[in-house]
């Protein structure tokens, strides 16, 4: 019996083979992969799919090769280093807050600058330096109360240009200083402005910085000759724990037991069986003598009219 377009529409067949065919056609369009998006066919869908997963383009020639300078550059510049030797000593100095003794004749800094050198090129001259420049435009003093360092107003370091010490070594190749650690143990610190010695010219009561320079040789010039930094080829390096403050007398008595604990060249003042007066004279500060000196004057000027009383009494004794 025939149905109707109608009631075929409703019938259980109708109804069953339709789900039947949208599970087949689902099962088919999972497998199939999926088509390229409809702004990427072009008559070749495989070709639309292989340019999708195609790397991105590479730069021109011109623009790689002005990368890989300016890489090379950077790693150049990081490839020279500067180890600071003894940096523990430094780290319980800069704790406190080092102090350095500067005189008319050149005091030597304790502790001393010492270094190691990586990075160089074996074959090639190099000069190794240093010097010493201003933290900052300040002028400090010393509070004793609060045992501390306070600014005391500004100052101007224009008039003093920054002086070189280079290395007796230089210049060496880069292979010899690579294998020797570089010590500054000779530098003298001085606040003679008209010093001819060579030693470091600073003043007292500022905060300063040492920084070492490592100095391609340059036939052009003699570096030895003209004392001062060429405008190429030089490596500074400087390092935070070794600041420190330039004074005529040591302020902090904490440096100073510091200092005579660790510098081997006052073993003297170690032993407390000898030199005590050159010990009490070199741990107490000038404030302590500046307290006392007016007594000591009155008490040398009573003690000699005592001895020139009793002088006079023992002459009119003799007969």
């Amino acid at each position: 019996m025939a149905l109707s377009s109608r009631a075929h529409a409703f019938s259980v067949e109708a109804l069953v083979g339709k789900s039947a065919k949208r599970k087949l056609q689902d099962f088919r369009d999972e497998k199939q992969p999926p088509r390229a998006e409809k702004g990427e066919e072009d008559g070749t869908g495989c070709r639309g799919i292989g340019k999708s997963q195609e790397p991105e383009k590479r730069p021109k020639a011109g623009t790689s090769a002005s990368f890989s300078a300016s890489a090379e550059s950077g790693e150049a510049k990081d490839d020279i280093h500067v180890e600071l030797q003894g940096s523990e000593l430094w780290k319980r100095f800069h704790e406190i807050g080092t102090e350095m003794i500067i005189t008319k004749a050149g005091r030597r800094m304790f502790p001393s600058v010492r270094v190691k050198v990586k990075g160089l090129e074996p074959a090639k001259q190099y000069y190794v330096a240093i010097d010493v420049v201003p933290v900052d435009s300040k002028r400090y003093r010393y509070v004793y109360h609060s045992s501390q360092w306070m600014v005391a107003g500004n100052t101007d370091h224009s008039c003093i240009t920054p002086r070189l010490y280079i290395h007796p070594d230089s210049p060496c190749s880069g292979e010899t200083w690579m294998r020797q650690i570089i010590s500054f143990d000779r530098v003298k610190l001085t606040n003679n402005e008209m010093d001819d010695k060579g030693h470091i010219i600073l003043q007292s009561m500022h905060k300063y910085k040492p920084r070492v320079h490592v100095i391609v040789q340059d036939s052009r010039f003699d570096l030895a000759q003209i004392q001062s930094l060429p405008a190429e080829g030089v490596k500074t390096f400087s390092f935070k724990e070794t600041e420190f403050t330039t004074v005529t007398a040591y302020q902090n008595q904490q440096i100073t037991k510091l200092k005579i604990d660790r510098n081997p060249f006052a073993k003297g003042f170690r032993d407390p069986g000898r030199n005590r007066w050159e010990f009490w004279f070199f741990t107490y500060n000038l404030k302590w003598w500046d307290a006392i000196s007016s007594e000591l004057l009155a008490f040398s000027i009573l003690l000699t009219s005592y001895v020139s009383l009793v002088s006079k009494q023992h002459w009119r004794i003799m007969p």
